[in-house]
């Protein structure tokens, strides 16, 4: 049994309860690591420390900061396979794909931002007609909230405490409490690193009494959440009352719009991946494909063909392409939305039920699934599943592709596949969404702003945006 502990000061300490929760292994079902329960004890202690760190931390050289944050992202690499085998064991995804794009996209986050704050550039105003010069000075914003989501666990940690932490921040940070191992791992690393005690802080523990502690206390002054849009909603109501700084990024149900002009070998190999890649378990996945009817039954049969093919199995099985759900409370989420799809006239065209493995019949493993015959309005179109379950609709126009792909609360990503240049614009242009591919899916520059729309978001996070964001411009005017 696995004993995690939080990350204090430089320390790793259990929760001041001393209780614990369970932390299960998805692939078969069963505990394998102790958590700290902790509370808003434990938040007080660590946003205390980090305010006394603070006043160093922000004096400090961007240099100094920079070679901290290279040298995590050099442990990161350096320990590649420990990182991969926790973060598969941790969420259940495949063990190549942690090793091929979590971990490494965790390690790029830090040396990304570890260079970009020594771009951050001042501006400058010279005003001939007053004669005055105005600056603008970026300042990091105090001790920060920083609180990530289970499906990409250090992947998206490290997306936010690294820009934090670079702008010159203190930072309080709560990853899952189902997948919490990578997080601990990287305490570890940190304290290798060299971080200065009280810089960075991870706290273990249940939103309603780790989260809302973070996100209540006065000496926070921003928080960076990715999760559901219902908790999501309710930060934004806490912060609003002390006009704390918010980053939201929340639920999504994506569309992809396929044109019968596209590469269909190639759209057909992007769209298996970016409808199941991750057990569907990532807030980009495309979630409704949108078919023009001239293409509708050959993409059908293809993309079912194709869907069958993927192996479920065991996330250490180098063949599996789905391996097992997050935990059971989302197992049965996943499968209570194949019975409401049903319910409201849904064809279940592939897929639909459960997996037992053998050996494994315990653990949480569900097979890809199609579904057709369903309008835009019912719950299935609506409402986010975030599993390895896809709805397929025919269209006949752009115009109805286009209000299709919009009629929902969300806005996070769309995927447009077509060789017209003219249409791939205005798609773009009128797709309400915060991120649009082109023929593309999941191909991230970690220089481009990424956020949604609607109900997907708020506030822009990556590249010069996240800095901005973790930080408050002050303006300076001189009288010459």
């Amino acid at each position: 049994m696995i004993s995690i502990q939080n990350y204090i000061n430089g320390e790793l300490l259990p929760a001041k309860t001393q209780k614990t929760l369970p932390i299960y292994n998805p692939s078969n079902g069963q505990i394998y690591a102790q958590a700290p329960d902790s509370n808003e004890v434990d938040v007080k202690i660590a946003v205390d420390v980090a305010s006394s760190a603070y006043e160093v931390w922000s004096k400090s050289s961007i240099e100094f900061r920079s070679s901290i944050l290279m040298k995590i992202s050099d442990l990161i690499e350096e320990n590649l396979e420990v990182l991969a085998r926790a973060e598969s064991m941790d969420n259940g995804k495949p063990l190549w794909l942690a090793k091929s794009v979590d971990i490494p996209r965790a390690a790029s986050n830090f040396r990304y931002f570890a260079h970009a704050i020594t771009q951050f550039n001042s501006e400058c105003f010279e005003n001939l007609s007053n004669n005055s010069i105005n600056y603008t000075l970026n300042q990091p914003l105090g001790v920060v909230a920083c609180i990530s989501p289970w499906n990409l666990p250090l992947y998206l940690f490290s997306w936010k405490i690294a820009p934090a932490l670079a702008a010159g921040n203190c930072v309080v940070a709560k990853p899952s409490e189902v997948t919490p191992m990578t997080a601990f791992l990287l305490s570890e690393l940190c304290i290798k690193a060299g971080m200065p005690p009280g810089v960075l802080n991870i706290i273990h523990g249940y939103g309603p009494s780790v989260g809302e502690a973070m996100t209540s206390h006065p000496k926070v002054k921003a928080i960076s959440f990715t999760g559901s849009t219902r908790v999501g909603s309710a930060i934004a109501e806490i912060a609003a009352k002390s006009f704390k700084k918010v980053s939201l990024e929340m639920g999504g149900k994506n569309p992809n719009l396929i044109f019968a002009d596209c590469d269909f070998d190639e759209m057909l190999r992007t769209t298996v991946r970016s409808s199941f890649a991750n057990q569907g378990q990532i807030c980009l996945c495309g979630s409704r494909i949108l078919v023009e009817r001239s293409i509708y039954d050959k993409f059908k049969n293809a993309f079912v063909e194709k869907a069958k093919s993927l192996k479920v199995g065991h996330p250490d099985d180098p063949e599996t392409r789905v391996g097992a759900i997050v935990s059971q409370a989302h197992f049965e989420k996943i499968k209570s939305y194949i019975e409401i799809a049903k319910t409201e006239g849904g064809q279940i065209s592939c897929g639909g039920n459960v997996v037992k493995l053998e050996g494994y019949e315990e653990g949480w493993y569900f097979q890809p699934t199609i579904i057709e015959g369903l309008n835009q309005q019912c719950r299935t179109n609506q409402e986010e599943i975030f599993g390895p379950v896809v709805t397929i609709q025919p269209f006949d126009s752009d115009e109805e592709a286009l209000n299709n792909a919009n009629a929902t609360e969300y806005g996070l990503s769309a995927t447009v596949w077509t060789q017209n240049l003219t249409r791939a614009h205005r798609m773009a242009r009128d797709l309400e969404a915060g991120i649009v591919w082109i023929n593309t899916w999941l191909n991230r520059d970690l220089r481009t702003p990424f956020g949604g729309v609607k109900n997907s978001g708020m506030g822009r996070e990556g590249g010069m945006e996240a800095l901005r964001f973790f930080t408050e411009p002050k303006n300076i005017c001189i009288q010459l």
